[in-house]
C-alpha cells in the first residue's frame, strides 16, 4: 500500500478503511485479507516497479486517459499541434497515444524503470504501426533541463499519480520534482496538469509553483454506504 495513505480522509473529514481506499487509488476491487501479506508496498522504489512491469502490460492510474483527455480538452485546444508535452512517469499508460491520436506527437513520456519506456513504445507502435514520440530514461527527481529541454522548454507537463508514489518517499522527493519541473516548462505560459489522491498533494510550503484545483474527480462506489472519496486534479502554472 502507499505508506503516505494515512493522510486520506472522505469528503466529511472521517477515516477510510484501507479496502476502500485502495480501490479508490487503483480503481479494482482489493481483498484486504488476501493482500495483507504483500502490503506495504514502497511505490517509491524502483524494485517494486521493476517487478512490476516485468508482467504487466498496461496500467491506469487513478482515471482513464479518456476522462483525463477530457479535463486536458481546454488546453489542449488552445496549444499548437506542434506544442512540446512532458509526462512524468509515463509508466504503462496509453495516456501518450491519445495525445498522438489528437495530433500532438512531440511528446516526450520519461520514467526511470527502462520496462516501463520500452511498454510506452511498444503501445505506440501497436497503436500507430510506428514510433514518433520520444521516450526516455530518468528519474522524475533528478530532472537535467539540459538534456531533457535540449529542443526547448515544455508547453505542457502531465502525469498521474507520479506525484503521489513520490511522495511516499517524503516531502523532499515531490519538492525535487518541483523544482525540476519549474527549469523545464515554459515561464510564461507553461501548464503542468497532475491527477493524485490527495486533497494535499502540492501543499508545501516551498512550491514554486501557483497551484489551482481544475477538478474533483469522484470515484465510483462499490456500496451506497461507501464515503465520498475524490480524485484531484490540479493545475500548477510557474
Amino acid at each position: 500500500m502507499y505508506k503516505c495513505f494515512n493522510e486520506i480522509l472522505d469528503a466529511e473529514g472521517k477515516s477510510i478503511t484501507l479496502a476502500t481506499l485502495y480501490n479508490s487509488v487503483l480503481g479494482t476491487n482489493f481483498n484486504l485479507t488476501a493482500s495483507t501479506n504483500r502490503m506495504p508496498v514502497d511505490f517509491d522504489k524502483r524494485e517494486y516497479w521493476h517487478e512490476r512491469f516485468s508482467s504487466e502490460t498496461k496500467f491506469e492510474w487513478l482515471i482513464t486517459s479518456e476522462r483525463f483527455m477530457a479535463i486536458l480538452e481546454p488546453l489542449l485546444s488552445q496549444l499548437p499541434k506542434t506544442s512540446r508535452i512532458l509526462q512524468l512517469g509515463s509508466g504503462n499508460s496509453d495516456l501518450h497515444n491519445h495525445l498522438r491520436a489528437c495530433g500532438f506527437a512531440n511528446v516526450t513520456n520519461i520514467d526511470y524503470e527502462p520496462l516501463a519506456i520500452e511498454r510506452g513504445r511498444q503501445l505506440e507502435k501497436l497503436a500507430f504501426g510506428d514510433v514518433r514520440m520520444r521516450y526516455l530514461v530518468a528519474d522524475a527527481t533528478e530532472i537535467d533541463p539540459t538534456s531533457l529541454c535540449s529542443e526547448g522548454r515544455f508547453d505542457l507537463v502531465v502525469d498521474k499519480s507520479t506525484a503521489d508514489a513520490l511522495s511516499c518517499g517524503g516531502n523532499e522527493a515531490v519538492m525535487d520534482m518541483l523544482r525540476g519541473v519549474k527549469e523545464c516548462l515554459d515561464a510564461e505560459h507553461g501548464k503542468w496538469v497532475s491527477v493524485s489522491y490527495s486533497e494535499h498533494r502540492f501543499s508545501l510550503d516551498e512550491n514554486p509553483f501557483h497551484v489551482d484545483v481544475m477538478h474533483k474527480v469522484p470515484t465510483p462506489k462499490r456500496l451506497e454506504t461507501d464515503p465520498d472519496i475524490f480524485h484531484w486534479c490540479y493545475m500548477l502554472s510557474p
